[in-house]
């Protein structure tokens, strides 16, 4: 018995101090979220503030950090209102209803092809989420999309979705791979779209 209490107990402590220390987890976070420091130049001290958008934050451990959020795309967002905004269902006439539709792709390309192609979508993050921060500076990235007999207005959306909500400079290249397609003839190629000239595609 005494052996299982203190197995118990030892797994008790264990739970406690990873409650406390674990970084974005624990209370250790929270603590560091209060110490967040504002720096107005390099060099000088900081004082401690809410977020706000666009700011340069200094954390104690050194690293500067920034809210990348973009809140005034964010607030049009909101403001946007038609079939399939914010993700929600698009209603359709009795004579639009075709099972057909569904055959191509595994679903309604008709609807597909009518929603904007830049379509509100709804925040489903944790609360949390919004006002974590990110290093100030990040490392651009190519993103590599794999897509077989894909419907072309729903590609599009993903190449806009991500260009639209991610800031141009942290973005290398978006390479779409087309894997073996035999729709159409822009298939069969693999297409690369540079963000600095967002309306220029070339493929090879």
């Amino acid at each position: 018995m005494k052996r299982r209490q203190k197995r118990v107990l030892q797994m008790a402590f264990v739970f406690m101090v990873a409650l406390i220390f674990l970084p974005n987890v624990g209370l250790w976070s929270l603590y560091r979220e209060k110490h967040l420091m504002k720096s107005h130049e390099a060099g000088e001290q900081g004082f401690s503030l809410g977020l706000s958008e666009g700011h340069i934050y200094t954390w104690t451990d050194g690293l500067r950090r920034r809210d990348w959020h973009d809140n005034e795309s964010i607030r049009r967002d909101e403001l946007r209102v038609g079939k399939g905004e914010h993700g929600k269902p698009y209603p359709l006439a009795e004579d639009e209803c075709d099972d057909s539709v569904y055959k191509e792709n595994g679903f309604n390309i008709y609807v597909s092809n009518n929603l904007a192609l830049d379509r509100s979508l709804p925040d489903i993050r944790h609360p949390n989420c919004k006002t974590k921060l990110y290093l100030e500076n990040l490392p651009n990235t190519s993103i590599i999309i794999p897509f077989h007999n894909e419907g072309w207005s729903s590609l599009l959306r993903t190449i806009h979705s991500i260009s639209y909500r991610t800031p141009d400079h942290l973005i290398a290249e978006i390479i779409l791979v087309d894997d073996y397609s035999d729709r159409g003839s822009w298939f069969g190629r693999r297409w690369v779209l540079l963000p600095s000239q967002q309306d220029v595609m070339r493929w090879c």
